[in-house]
């Protein structure tokens, strides 16, 4: 598969301080989460991909075509900022066909790409209210729909979900895995973990303005070779399921809580663990709750890359 985007020693810096640094990496189409804590560096990414900023070094392909003053590329993205950006005085149906007037397209067009777009955020009924009356979710899903008005092919959005309620939060997601369905690639930053967990297992980690890893969030985790995996179990008979696996070379260390009837062991092979869990449960007729791995997520991961 050809990637879509593509970095190579990409870095951008202002005046002493440093925003991005020496970024080399490829995204595929789909939906790829950019994560990071504030200040990492994820709104300078997504501006020079976008073709909003220029690099100070290195460079920005989209479909193996220069971002940078190119022109010609522009039609083909859609770009949600995370700042508003609003005439408080248009209607919704005003902004979003003035914008969409620059793309030349015919009042016909407008007119239809607008009504489509509006409806896909669910705000028609609400497009000839002022934006100024609109709240905080309506005009999240505003910037959605004129990101996405134009039908472009790769959609950026940069910390869509920042202050909605969960509601809100919902009807964006939907709204996005709606694009990768549509045959969309779509870049999605946040600095909360389980918004990203949400949307996709395809993640950049930033940190400090450098890629700190890239890949399915499972893969990334099976490479933390010092951090052994837990395996949380909650069942019937702790004590009886600890003195099962006590024995056993896969299992490195073995806890009981922090909840009740639940016990963790760690290991740095899961598929063995996980393929003796069955048998013991069968011999000593004991009743399992739930099976879950406590640190193979985006916080985990983010914080054994981290040092915290």
């Amino acid at each position: 598969m050809t990637a879509v985007i593509r970095t190579q020693s990409l870095s951008k810096w202002y005046g002493n301080v440093l925003g991005l640094s020496d970024v080399t990496l490829e995204i595929d189409a789909g939906i790829t989460g950019l994560l990071g804590p504030n200040g990492a560096g994820k709104s300078t990414f997504l501006k020079l991909i976008a073709g909003q900023i220029k690099p100070s070094i290195g460079k920005v392909t989209i479909f193996d075509e220069p971002i940078w003053n190119n022109v010609g590329t522009f039609a083909r993205l859609g770009f949600c900022p995370e700042q508003d950006s609003f005439y408080e005085d248009m209607t919704g149906w005003e902004f979003l066909t003035r914008l969409l007037s620059l793309y030349l397209f015919s009042p016909a067009e407008i007119r239809a790409k607008a009504e489509r777009a509006l409806d896909f955020v669910e705000l028609t009924k609400d497009k000839d209210r002022l934006i100024r009356g609109y709240s905080r979710g309506m005009r999240q899903r505003l910037k959605v729909a004129q990101a996405l008005a134009h039908d472009p092919q790769i959609i950026i959005l940069d910390e869509p979900l920042n202050g909605l309620d969960p509601l809100g939060k919902r009807k964006v997601i939907r709204i996005i895995k709606d694009f990768k369905d549509a045959g969309k690639t779509v870049i999605v930053s946040s600095h909360v973990l389980p918004e990203i967990e949400a949307l996709t297992r395809s993640i950049i980690l930033l940190h400090q303005g450098k890629i700190l890893a890239q890949g399915d969030i499972h893969f990334i985790r099976d490479l933390i070779d010092k951090h052994p995996h837990k395996i949380s179990v909650m069942c019937s008979d702790t004590r009886g399921l600890a003195a099962r696996l006590v024995g056993e070379p896969s299992v490195l260390n073995i806890q009981f809580g922090p909840a009740p009837d639940t016990i963790v062991f760690e290991t740095r092979d899961r598929d063995a663990v996980y393929g003796l869990l069955p048998r013991l449960v069968a011999d000593n007729v004991i009743d399992v709750e739930e099976i879950t791995s406590p640190d193979d997520n985006l916080q985990a991961v983010f914080d054994y890359l981290t040092g915290k």
